[in-house]
Protein backbone atom coordinates (compact mmCIF):
# COMPACT_ATOMS: atom_id res chain seq x y z
CA UNK A 1 0.00 0.00 0.00
CA UNK A 2 1.41 3.43 -0.95
CA UNK A 3 1.63 6.18 1.58
CA UNK A 4 0.05 9.59 1.12
CA UNK A 5 3.40 11.40 1.04
CA UNK A 6 4.75 8.96 -1.57
CA UNK A 7 2.03 9.55 -4.18
CA UNK A 8 3.22 10.66 -7.62
CA UNK A 9 0.84 13.48 -8.46
CA UNK A 10 1.46 15.94 -11.27
CA UNK A 11 1.30 19.60 -10.28
CA UNK A 12 -0.44 20.64 -13.52
CA UNK A 13 -4.19 20.61 -13.32
CA UNK A 14 -6.01 20.39 -16.64
CA UNK A 15 -7.94 23.51 -17.62
CA UNK A 16 -11.66 23.32 -16.89
CA UNK A 17 -13.78 23.20 -20.07
CA UNK A 18 -16.61 25.64 -19.47
CA UNK A 19 -19.81 26.10 -21.41
CA UNK A 20 -20.43 22.37 -21.99
CA UNK A 21 -23.78 21.96 -20.24
CA UNK A 22 -25.07 21.96 -16.69
CA UNK A 23 -23.77 18.52 -15.77
CA UNK A 24 -20.17 19.53 -16.59
CA UNK A 25 -20.16 22.01 -13.68
CA UNK A 26 -19.42 25.10 -15.76
CA UNK A 27 -22.52 25.43 -17.87
CA UNK A 28 -25.00 28.21 -18.72
CA UNK A 29 -23.06 31.45 -18.11
CA UNK A 30 -19.75 29.52 -17.77
CA UNK A 31 -18.44 31.68 -14.93
CA UNK A 32 -18.94 34.94 -16.83
CA UNK A 33 -21.74 36.30 -14.67
CA UNK A 34 -24.97 37.49 -16.26
CA UNK A 35 -24.96 39.64 -19.40
CA UNK A 36 -22.73 42.70 -19.64
CA UNK A 37 -19.77 43.50 -21.83
CA UNK A 38 -17.42 40.95 -20.30
CA UNK A 39 -19.97 38.15 -20.69
CA UNK A 40 -20.04 38.40 -24.50
CA UNK A 41 -17.94 36.49 -26.97
CA UNK A 42 -15.84 38.24 -29.55
CA UNK A 43 -13.29 40.98 -29.02
CA UNK A 44 -11.89 41.09 -25.49
CA UNK A 45 -11.22 44.36 -23.67
CA UNK A 46 -7.61 45.46 -23.70
CA UNK A 47 -5.70 46.50 -20.60
CA UNK A 48 -6.09 50.19 -21.47
CA UNK A 49 -9.89 50.09 -21.64
CA UNK A 50 -11.61 52.37 -19.11
CA UNK A 51 -15.29 51.89 -19.79
CA UNK A 52 -15.53 54.14 -22.81
CA UNK A 53 -13.77 57.18 -21.33
CA UNK A 54 -10.44 58.16 -22.82
CA UNK A 55 -7.66 55.98 -21.39
CA UNK A 56 -5.12 57.70 -19.16
CA UNK A 57 -2.20 56.83 -21.44
CA UNK A 58 -4.00 58.47 -24.36
CA UNK A 59 -5.02 61.53 -22.32
CA UNK A 60 -1.48 62.15 -21.07
CA UNK A 61 0.53 64.69 -23.07
CA UNK A 62 2.94 63.31 -25.64
CA UNK A 63 6.34 64.44 -26.93
CA UNK A 64 5.74 67.80 -28.56
CA UNK A 65 5.10 70.42 -25.92
CA UNK A 66 4.90 67.99 -23.01
CA UNK A 67 5.63 69.20 -19.50
CA UNK A 68 8.83 67.87 -17.98
CA UNK A 69 8.63 66.76 -14.36
CA UNK A 70 12.38 67.16 -13.94
CA UNK A 71 13.22 69.92 -11.45
CA UNK A 72 15.10 72.78 -13.15
CA UNK A 73 18.56 73.69 -11.90
CA UNK A 74 18.80 76.30 -9.15
CA UNK A 75 20.70 79.34 -10.40
CA UNK A 76 23.52 81.05 -8.51
CA UNK A 77 25.27 84.06 -10.01
CA UNK A 78 29.03 84.55 -10.25
CA UNK A 79 29.11 87.71 -8.12
CA UNK A 80 27.47 85.77 -5.24
CA UNK A 81 30.64 83.67 -4.96
CA UNK A 82 32.61 86.69 -3.67
CA UNK A 83 31.02 85.97 -0.26
CA UNK A 84 33.03 82.71 -0.08
CA UNK A 85 36.44 84.40 0.09
CA UNK A 86 39.09 81.63 0.01
CA UNK A 87 36.53 78.97 1.01
CA UNK A 88 34.76 76.10 -0.71
CA UNK A 89 31.33 76.79 -2.17
CA UNK A 90 29.18 73.67 -2.52
CA UNK A 91 25.46 72.86 -2.36
CA UNK A 92 25.36 72.90 1.45
CA UNK A 93 27.28 76.16 1.93
CA UNK A 94 25.24 77.89 -0.80
CA UNK A 95 22.06 76.70 0.97
CA UNK A 96 23.26 77.94 4.36
CA UNK A 97 24.13 81.33 2.81
CA UNK A 98 20.60 81.50 1.36
CA UNK A 99 21.50 81.42 -2.35
CA UNK A 100 19.60 78.17 -3.10
CA UNK A 101 16.29 76.83 -1.77
CA UNK A 102 17.46 73.26 -1.17
CA UNK A 103 20.88 71.58 -1.24
CA UNK A 104 19.43 68.41 -2.78
CA UNK A 105 18.74 69.79 -6.27
CA UNK A 106 21.09 70.59 -9.13
CA UNK A 107 22.89 73.93 -8.80
CA UNK A 108 24.26 75.84 -11.77
CA UNK A 109 26.44 78.94 -11.58
CA UNK A 110 25.86 81.53 -14.30
CA UNK A 111 28.01 84.54 -15.20
CA UNK A 112 26.78 87.88 -13.85
CA UNK A 113 29.08 90.47 -12.36
CA UNK A 114 32.74 89.80 -11.61
CA UNK A 115 34.58 87.37 -9.36
CA UNK A 116 37.34 89.07 -7.38
CA UNK A 117 38.00 86.39 -4.73
CA UNK A 118 39.70 82.99 -4.91
CA UNK A 119 36.99 80.31 -4.54
CA UNK A 120 36.85 76.51 -4.76
CA UNK A 121 33.51 75.69 -6.43
CA UNK A 122 32.02 72.19 -6.10
CA UNK A 123 28.58 72.12 -7.78
CA UNK A 124 26.80 70.23 -10.55
CA UNK A 125 27.21 72.76 -13.38
CA UNK A 126 28.79 76.08 -14.31
CA UNK A 127 28.86 77.94 -17.59
CA UNK A 128 32.11 78.09 -19.56
CA UNK A 129 32.55 81.81 -18.81
CA UNK A 130 32.16 81.12 -15.07
CA UNK A 131 34.81 78.38 -15.19
CA UNK A 132 37.16 80.76 -16.96
CA UNK A 133 36.50 83.52 -14.39
CA UNK A 134 37.16 81.13 -11.47
CA UNK A 135 40.52 79.96 -12.87
CA UNK A 136 41.44 83.58 -13.65
CA UNK A 137 40.79 84.53 -10.01
CA UNK A 138 43.01 81.62 -8.88
CA UNK A 139 40.23 79.26 -7.80
CA UNK A 140 39.12 75.84 -9.02
CA UNK A 141 35.88 74.32 -10.31
CA UNK A 142 34.91 70.70 -9.66
CA UNK A 143 31.81 69.04 -11.08
CA UNK A 144 30.14 66.85 -8.44
CA UNK A 145 26.93 64.75 -8.45
CA UNK A 146 23.76 66.05 -6.79
CA UNK A 147 23.68 65.15 -3.07
CA UNK A 148 21.05 62.57 -2.10
CA UNK A 149 18.62 63.51 0.63
CA UNK A 150 18.88 61.13 3.58
CA UNK A 151 16.23 60.39 6.15
CA UNK A 152 17.00 61.27 9.78
CA UNK A 153 17.59 57.59 10.62
CA UNK A 154 19.99 57.09 7.69
CA UNK A 155 21.95 60.24 8.59
CA UNK A 156 22.20 59.10 12.21
CA UNK A 157 23.42 55.69 11.07
CA UNK A 158 26.05 57.28 8.77
CA UNK A 159 27.44 59.32 11.66
CA UNK A 160 28.00 56.19 13.80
Amino acid sequence: MTKYNELNVSANKTKKRVGRGISAGGGKTAGRGTKGQKARTGKKLNAMFQGGSGPLAQRAPKNRGFKSFKAPAQVVYLDHLNAFKGKTADNMTLFEAGYVATPFHTVKVIARGELTEKVTLKVQAASASVQAAITKAGGTFEKVPTPIKQSAKAAEKAEK
